[in-house]
């Protein structure tokens, strides 16, 4: 039978917004995008200087004539192209996510966007309702939880082979904060993390914490209902959130722990996730991403590696390369892009889209809401509800 991409015809075509040649998560997404075949960047905005933007998409090799100076400009002259571009990946300053966004939805494109998807929950309910609106795919660009061993963890809990989960324990610890960078030179990502307005609610939460929260939910398959949280900073005298930790409620009543800083020194980008259950529990670590600890009660712990024969075809087909050959963030990131687009190309063709579990733009509006709640407990000190999303 002929494949889905060969029914389609062509890889999706992807606008850049942002990434510039300096930026490694544009590298991040450009590679991801192009890793399978189902995507070819072919424009973009790469900078919010115009004559840089221009210059720096020459130098990665885009034609120049789709290199554009903003964002308007992009969705413009490719509206009126033949070959025009199907959807953007935005990666820009946190407080540009939301009306990008919003620009590119209107103009009837997809969205693969990076965290955190809003500066808050309100905006983020109008990204939900623009996308169901106008048919959209809007992804989050959560690549954690594209890890095949995630995948799998979701998978075990789905199935209940640890039982009702009963505890889920996340936390992610970087060093980049560690020292006061508020007082070295300031390029321009430091100018916009550094500066409250634009970095979000709470810099740590939109930098790494919706990534783990995030991540617990989605391996639990449970939303946060209520939390009670610390909000501040690890380092003296510091005026942006480099610290968080909250005691967790899920839907169904299991309870759970999460701490996020970017303060602590010698941490070097440490996520760990276990979830416990009444049989058993689950234990994934970002240090040894391709293997999954599974501890059921009164049996040995078992050690399941990525490739491994026994494994759900889904899961072996989100890895690459067989056991002990080390795949990595790059390759999850790939795992999202190439979801989005059998979900794009299936619903173009008509047919029946798969069961996909990429990150989705509800995903995202949760977290906001969990971001609004850490806040509102630490102001309050006492447990606040998470807001639900609006009904469809």
């Amino acid at each position: 039978m002929i494949g889905l991409r060969e029914r389609f015809g062509r890889p999706l075509r992807l606008g850049l917004i942002g990434g510039g040649p300096d930026a490694w998560i544009g590298r991040m997404h450009r590679g991801a995008a192009e890793m399978d075949g189902w995507w070819r960047p072919v424009a973009g905005v790469f900078s919010s200087d115009a004559a840089r933007s221009r210059s720096s998409g020459a130098a990665m090799g885009f034609d120049p004539r789709r290199s554009y100076g903003d964002v308007d400009e992009m969705l413009r002259q490719e509206r009126l192209r033949p070959d025009g571009i199907d959807a953007v990946a935005i990666m820009t300053p946190n407080d540009t996510h939301y009306r990008f966004a919003v620009a590119a939805l209107d103009a009837g494109l997809d969205v693969v966007g990076d965290k955190p998807v809003t500066h808050d929950f309100r905006e983020a309910c109008d990204l939900v309702a623009r996308t169901r609106r106008g048919g959209r795919i809007y992804a989050v660009a959560h690549g954690y939880s594209a890890y095949p061993m995630t995948r799998y963890a979701r998978r075990l809990v789905r199935d209940g082979v640890l039982g009702p989960v009963r505890l889920v324990q996340v936390e992610y610890i970087q060093s980049g904060m560690a020292t006061r960078v508020e007082e070295g030179p300031r390029n321009n990502r430091f100018r916009w993390i550094l500066d409250p307005q634009r970095s979000g609610l709470a810099l740590v939460m939109s930098a790494i914490g919706c990534h783990a929260q995030h991540l617990a939910s989605f391996a639990s398959g449970l939303g946060v209902a209520r939390v009670v949280a610390d909000v501040g900073a690890l380092v003296p005298g510091r005026k942006v959130v480099d610290y968080v930790s909250a005691l967790l409620e899920f839907d169904g009543g299991a309870r759970g722990t999460f701490t996020v800083t970017q303060a602590a020194a010698g941490g070097e980008n440490d996520i760990r996730l276990r979830i416990y259950g009444d049989k058993g529990m689950l234990d994934w670590w970002h240090r040894e991403p391709s293997y999954l600890r599974l501890a059921l009660q009164g049996e040995a712990a078992r050690i399941i590696g990525r490739s491994d024969a026994f494994l759900p075809p889904e899961i072996i087909a989100a890895g690459r390369s067989p056991r002990g050959h080390p795949e990595g963030l790059r390759e999850a990131f790939a795992n999202i892009y190439a979801e989005v687009a059998q979900d794009r190309m299936a619903r173009n063709l008509g047919e029946p889209v798969p069961e996909l579990l990429y990150p989705r733009i509800e995903d995202g509006a949760h977290t906001m809401a969990f971001i609004e709640a850490c806040v509102a407990s630490h102001a309050t000190r006492a447990w606040v509800d998470v807001a639900g999303l609006p009904a469809q």
